[in-house]
């Protein structure tokens, strides 16, 4: 599959100038080819960028991959802190072993030291057979614990004797097991401040704190936010049976402008949302103020009635947007502001003309 953002000549359809995506070839125009294998975005797990603060990033897991250290990861919520956790352990000794994760914000407080720890039939109510905790599974391998900072106050020391110790107990048992793991936390709260506040273990966050990689969010990342769309539209179009080789410039500027408080995540699933509204091959999908909110059904029905009689007229004029035979004439409107509505649709009147010698062929 390749991409193409459909692109607009400033010389003979507009005075803007060519506007440049990082990361990806520019096309002349008002618009940057997305053309090529995604496999060439992808760094190890799946981790998409070559922005210069993800490359800092893999820097710091290719230093710290070969030791046992444990490694706290930092950022915001949906920055990718497990893809680097995985980036990690495929780059470790325990790469051949299990990669266990277990997030602390998802387990309710009465289960968590089961889960963790694993227990013994009959150790409580409803502990009908005996069982592994994460821990356990974790043995020679790699232990990740997401949300970390949401661990219940009074299983913290637990775990730290777990670290320190490499030992522990299954819930109702006395016997003690010993582990072989390498833990990675991650949290996207400031650790420093719940341990003044009495919120965290402070020998425990000194515990974790053994080697911090700051994951930056996406809008200090903006440069990997076309070669992401790039991924997103082949995965979720493959997996939908769709082909869209087409991304709008007017969208891909809106993309880079937005500060992505949902950071990759969000972004992801926009382009998901994108992918199932769109019913051509070109990604189109009209964007509210807050990218994330809800999808007005009617403007984005409207939007594609628009595209689409635009797209008619312009096969019956050839192309020609001004002029007495015209688009612009026809549809009622000034050059210039179908100009705009062209660009904000992706509509290039040179594909119109491309498709039309195709056909005639």
């Amino acid at each position: 599959m390749s991409f193409g953002v459909m692109a607009y000549s400033p010389a003979r359809y507009e005075d803007s100038p060519v506007t440049s995506f990082p990361g990806v070839e520019t096309e002349t125009g008002d618009g940057v080819s997305l053309s090529g294998d995604t496999a060439d975005l992808t760094n190890p797990a799946g981790i998409v960028g070559q922005s210069a603060a993800l490359r800092s990033v893999l820097q710091l897991v290719d230093m710290v991959a070969g030791s046992d250290a444990t490694v706290l990861l930092l950022g915001e919520t949906g920055t990718g802190k497990e893809l680097i956790a995985k980036a990690i352990h495929e780059r470790s000794t325990r790469c051949k072993q299990g990669f266990i994760t277990l997030n602390c914000a998802a387990i309710p407080s009465a289960l968590f030291e089961s889960e963790l720890f694993g227990h013994e039939r009959g150790a409580f109510t409803g502990a009908h057979m005996q069982r592994a905790g994460r821990l356990e599974l974790a043995d020679r391998g790699t232990m990740f614990l997401d949300e970390v900072g949401e661990m219940p106050l009074e299983l913290q020391p637990k775990l730290l004797r777990a670290l320190q110790e490499r030992a522990y107990e299954r819930v109702g048992s006395a016997r003690t097991k010993n582990v072989d793991m390498r833990l990675i936390a991650a949290t996207n709260c400031d650790l420093e401040e719940m341990v003044d506040e009495k919120q965290f273990r402070a020998d425990l966050y000194y515990r974790l704190n053994v080697f911090p990689i700051r994951i930056p969010p996406l809008r200090e990342r903006r440069d990997d936010i076309p070669l992401l769309v790039r991924h997103f539209v082949k995965k979720f179009a493959d997996r939908m049976g769709k082909q869209i080789d087409t991304v709008p410039a007017a969208m891909m500027q809106k993309l880079m402008r937005w500060d992505w408080p949902g950071n990759v995540r969000e972004l992801e699933n926009l382009i998901e949302r994108s992918v199932i509204l769109s019913t051509g091959n070109t990604l189109l999908v009209s964007l509210p103020e807050k990218v994330n909110g809800a999808i007005d059904a009617a403007e984005v029905v409207g939007n594609f009635e628009e595209q689409a009689r635009i797209v008619s007229i312009l096969r019956e004029t050839n192309g020609r947007i001004s002029g007495p035979n015209g688009a612009a004439l026809r549809l009622g409107v000034k050059r210039s502001t179908l100009l705009d509505r062209m660009k904000r649709l992706g509509i290039d009147p040179r594909e119109v003309r491309k498709s039309q010698a195709y056909a005639a062929a």
